[in-house]
């Protein structure tokens, strides 16, 4: 077998003897450079806003059918045969030599460890890249080095140095696979790359899985703070596809837009390019909130200087005396422990007594204050605040409570600033998700149909909200009429396409649904008429019997009322019928009012 016919470029012209299927399986990684029996493979990479080729990302294949087929594969061999760097760079040599047969234009990416790409950057002539890259008439421009993180940046001085080399010839950095695990964001930093290809682990279910569009959203915030352009990598599905784009993220790259080949695809797949090209919006996925999710007990905690455990009666006195808006005071060991908790009420009606002063003036304070008073650290959040709302000791309503930071003293709460504070944050928290429903509230809402809006997008707003809702509430109780309004909640969600359609929880009965579905006609007739039958099973048979029930009316007029069912209007928003998002929502409600005046419940406003 004859393994010198090695060009000094480092690729093989002629093997006269072409190895058996049983020789090619016992080769080593040396010997398959040598036969030339490797090839590239290249997969493009698009921009997601118009769909065009940014360029494409040479891949390695094996001999097909050897056990070193695979690119996992042959990078394992070539590292436990010591083999790696020249693999890298035999690898880097056949990607150039057959992009430029192609002549395809822009940009090539090549794949190359960070101590491979010092160790080349370092050597006088390249190891024959540089050369290779003259005698081709590559434009350096247009070559990216992706720098892969399958092992750990020993050498970042060196690394720095051979990215400064590169930079001079005018070559591009790429950083592979950031976040699987071995990135990070001082890297990043340092090696300032043109490009950043975050992980396929972001981009796989992003659609249904907010956390991951939050992290998108951060990485996209520090790449724009870096200077740095993101491709996605490992789009697999539209519904991926359309997440990404609407996240404006520049670029990406996956099976969904090209599958690698021999051949470099001069477009990305046509489904790809109907996705990018749509004017339908994908629905982010969303958390449900229970308030601003950062908020701490601190930021509402008094600084009151505290009292001494040896403080007098007459102490606290003066202090009181001497600033009218002091509730409370702690008392504290000399450790700066919370031992006791003076109030202001309940220490003069005390210290008002006659023969008080005289007789406890100055004996310590601690004797008639709370030695067990509620004590709170100052880290706790929303949801802890709210159990401390609902149990049983209410004392600290009017007596205050302390706040402590790992144990010690830290400052004041009084039960009305605690009061006012979660009230404050869960009216905010209802903006966002309803606590009911847990569907999206106000803001979200307005923010879709703003994203539906800027994007020229058709599609249809529907306003529905519940008939006779009131008497059926005021005769049922509120537990009952919040099992009805949960019901036409499901009903809704259970009729629209999660992925096209967003529905939104307003406030009491009323929801707006934002179809973009095609079949959203039979969708909301369908949805009224599943929740008519459902609604009847929460009357009970006496009323399901007369078809509704005797209540009260808005005028205290006790009349007959129908049973519940749901009216729904409908607006078809053309691209640029509508500059503002309440302008659509006022329209829709209109339509609603017409709704109810119809038979069917539903009017179609064209």
């Amino acid at each position: 077998m004859n393994t010198d016919a090695i060009t000094r470029h480092g690729l093989t012209e002629a093997h006269p003897t072409i190895p058996t299927e049983q020789e090619t399986r016992l080769l080593t990684v040396q010997e398959i450079m040598a036969c030339g029996l490797l090839q590239t493979h290249f997969q493009p990479i698009g921009r997601l806003r118009d769909g065009e080729v940014l360029g494409h990302e040479a891949l390695v294949r094996g001999p097909q059918g050897h056990p070193l087929a695979q690119p996992d594969h042959l990078f394992a061999a070539a590292q436990a045969q010591g083999v790696t760097f020249e693999l890298e760079v035999y690898c880097v040599k056949l990607a150039l030599q057959a992009w430029t047969v192609q002549g395809m234009p822009g940009k090539l990416f090549v794949n190359l460890s960070a101590s491979s790409l010092a160790q080349l950057a370092m050597h006088p002539v390249g190891h024959g890249v540089w050369t290779l890259v003259d005698k081709l008439g590559v434009r350096t421009h247009r070559l990216v080095i992706e720098v892969t993180e399958h092992e750990r940046v020993d050498h970042m001085p060196r690394l720095l140095q051979a990215i400064q080399l590169l930079k001079q010839r005018k070559l591009q950095l790429a950083l592979d696979d950031f976040g699987d695990g071995r990135s990070s964001l001082r890297l990043w930093a340092e090696l300032k790359p043109d490009y950043v290809k975050i992980d396929k682990y972001f981009t796989k279910d992003i659609a249904s899985h907010p956390d991951k569009v939050q992290t998108v959203r951060a990485l996209k915030a520090i790449a724009e703070t870096f200077g740095t352009q993101m491709v996605a990598e490992g789009i697999e599905t539209a519904d991926e596809l359309r997440v990404l784009r609407d996240l404006s993220i520049e670029f990406g790259q996956g099976y969904f837009l090209g599958r690698p080949g021999a051949m470099a695809a001069p477009q990305l797949l046509p489904e790809s390019v109907d996705v990018i090209a749509s004017r339908e919006i994908a629905v982010l996925p969303r958390k449900a909130r229970s308030g601003r999710e950062d908020f701490k007990l601190g930021e509402i905690k008094q600084r009151v200087r505290p009292l001494q455990a040896g403080a007098s009666h007459k102490e606290a006195a003066d202090r009181f005396l001497g600033d009218d808006t002091l509730k409370a005071m702690a008392v504290v060991s000399e450790e700066g422990l919370p031992i006791g908790l003076v109030n202001r009420h309940t220490f003069f009606s005390h210290y008002s007594k006659p023969y008080f002063k005289e007789l406890y003036g100055d004996r310590p304070c601690l004797m008639f204050a709370n030695t067990q008073p509620m004590v709170l650290e100052a880290g706790i959040g929303l949801d802890e605040l709210t159990e401390v709302l609902t149990s049983e000791d209410q004392r600290y309503l009017t007596e205050g409570f302390i706040v402590t930071r790992d144990g010690r003293y830290a400052g004041m709460g009084s039960g009305e600033r605690l009061v006012r504070a979660v009230t404050e944050l869960r009216i905010e928290a209802a903006r966002h998700a309803n606590p009911l429903t847990f569907l999206p509230g106000n803001i979200p809402l307005t923010l879709h149909i703003g994203r539906l809006l800027q994007n020229k997008a058709d599609f249809v707003a529907c306003y529905a909200d519940l008939n006779h809702f009131k008497p059926y509430n005021d005769y049922y109780g509120y537990w009952r009429g919040d099992e009805m309004i949960r019901l036409i909640a499901r009903t809704l969600v259970a009729h629209c396409d999660v992925r096209r359609d967003f529905v939104g929880h307003v406030g009491g009965d009323d929801f707006v649904v934002l179809f973009q579905s095609e079949d959203w006609q039979a969708r909301i007739e369908a949805a009224v008429r599943s929740f008519n039958a459902q609604a009847q099973s929460l009357f009970d048979e006496e009323a399901t019997a007369h078809g509704g029930i005797e209540a009260e009316d808005r005028d205290g007029v006790v009349r007959f009322f129908p049973m519940t069912t749901v009216s729904a209007g409908l607006l078809r928003v053309r691209p640029g019928a509508f500059q503002r998002p309440e302008h659509v929502a006022s329209a829709a409600a209109v339509a609603k009012h017409k709704a109810k005046q119809m038979a069917s419940g539903i009017h179609i406003e064209r």
